[in-house]
């Protein structure tokens, strides 16, 4: 049973415009310091809202966007779980407004939900050490029994729109209508017969994770189950239990003028969480007939589901880069995606192992020889099946719930022309077809090469260097 903080114990003093209730968020010019750098796109080459936040706070006609400790280590402690209520998470629906809705889930499958609050004992907050241990909010969508009762799952809560919406410099933007987004999960649901496949997730730098919503439910849909994960002040805003509401203190720790931690160092201490998270819900690494999770009784409902030899990770931004992260510590790791991040921490020189790895981005800067020549380096070290695909129409925030929300709110975005429900489709379908060729192994012939159904998608088979 976890053992709740006070907000007061929680908040820090880290350099940065303070927030109501004695939290901190940086200044407006780091946060596009940490949108460009995460992105790795010119200002002139790509504008972002942050950019023209900066130049124009009330400029309109922009779709949201913003920029998205050691390896883990081979068994840990118990950890403290708790399961959050799905009460404490939603707020009323904002008014007569039409709501936002996220696109319906494509599989067989309705899709349960549950939120878990995990404790890792065996490290201190990389951020905040005087908070304590680490924690981490982790949304779990899993395949689950057709009927039966159930909330739906809420998106966000007010405060955590609220900020999400500062962040992303939208002023315009009803934070009541995003909180309330209609999702397609329902908290409670009866979980499926039969054991799937688990895929983990994690968000952009600066993004929580319900901004990955929409593919942690198409991917439950189809028969997996999903943990996307909230790394505490690393986002925007994430609800904690004890009404506490965590502001990205990392993003001044990593901010290029005056942070002093690289960028290198979120993605492996996400690499960290990651190992964590599959801790609880398979067991540690070497622990025999482990098959009910980390131990916990609240989580086996849940542990019971997932086939602890069946695991991938993905992850935008800087989650994409963890994913490869994880998989260089972590054996148990059998695929990853990275979705339009920046390898601030180096694929090896010696691969992956021969494991899968799927590489997704915008074509305007993630294309070979493009703007982000990380992902030339990486794509000649990765040593197994892969694949390096980009969009065309797409921006960095193309691969999240952002631009689905922004176009019902009427928002454009010149630079990703591609309507968002085409670019959550295209997402959700070539992230699917990656899983089911290396997690269920059934042939996907979507992964073959390009095909007139989606001409937007670009394959790129460039020779080693």
């Amino acid at each position: 049973m976890t053992t709740y903080r006070s907000a007061a114990r929680a908040r820090t003093g880290a350099r940065g415009r303070r927030l109501p209730g004695g939290r901190t968020a940086p200044a407006l010019g780091t946060r596009l310091l940490l949108a460009l750098a995460l992105a790795a796109i010119p200002l002139a080459a790509a504008p972002s809202a942050l950019a023209a936040a900066e130049r124009a706070p009330a400029a309109a006609g922009q779709s949201p966007r913003a920029a998205g400790q050691s390896p883990a280590v081979a068994e840990r402690s118990p950890a403290a779980v708790k399961r959050f209520p799905a009460a404490a998470q939603g707020e009323a629906h904002a008014g007569a407004q039409e709501r936002l809705r996220l696109p319906r889930p494509t599989g067989p499958f309705r899709v349960g939900a549950e939120t878990l609050h995990l404790t890792d004992h065996s490290r201190r907050d990389p951020w905040v050490p005087e908070a304590g241990d680490r924690e981490l909010m982790v949304s779990l969508s899993y395949p689950a029994r057709s009927g039966g009762a159930g909330r739906e799952r809420p998106y966000l809560t007010g405060e955590e729109a609220r900020l999400l919406v500062e962040f992303q410099g939208r002023p315009g933007v009803d934070p009541a209508r995003v909180a309330a987004t209609r999702t397609h999960a329902r908290t409670g649901a009866r979980p499926a017969p039969g054991r799937f496949p688990l895929v983990l997730l994690s968000p952009g730098f600066t993004l929580p994770r319900a901004t990955l919503t929409s593919l942690a439910e198409d991917l439950a849909s189809r028969g997996y189950v999903v943990a996307a994960i909230d790394h505490a002040y690393e986002s925007s805003g994430t609800a904690f239990p004890g009404g506490r509401t965590l502001t990205c203190v990392a993003c001044e720790r990593t901010d290029p003028e005056t942070g002093d931690t690289p960028l290198a160092a979120v993605a492996e201490g996400r690499a960290a969480d990651f190992s964590f998270v599959l801790d609880q819900l398979t067991g540690p690494r070497g622990a025999a007939g482990a098959r009910t999770g980390g131990g916990d009784p609240a989580l086996r409902p849940y542990t019971r589901l997932i086939d602890r030899e069946r695991t991938a990770a993905a992850g935008h931004s800087i989650g994409g880069n963890a994913s490869s992260a994880v998989m260089a510590a972590d054996e148990r790791v059998g695929a990853g995606v990275n979705m339009d991040g920046t390898f601030f921490a180096p694929v090896p020189a010696a691969g992956l192992g021969g494991r899968p790895f799927l590489m997704l981005g915008a074509d305007a800067h993630h294309g070979p020889g493009g703007g982000d020549a990380s992902w030339d380096t990486g794509w000649a070290a990765l040593d197994g099946y892969k694949r390096w695909l980009t969009v065309t129409g797409t921006g960095h925030m193309s691969f999240t719930d952002l631009p689905v929300l922004g176009d019902q709110l009427g928002l454009e975005d010149p630079g990703a022309p591609l309507p968002g429900a085409r670019s959550a489709e295209v997402t959700r379908d070539y992230l699917a077809a990656f899983l089911t060729l290396h997690l269920k192994s059934v042939p996907q012939p979507l992964l073959d090469g390009p095909t007139p159904q989606n001409p937007e998608v670009r394959f790129h088979r460039p020779r080693r260097s």
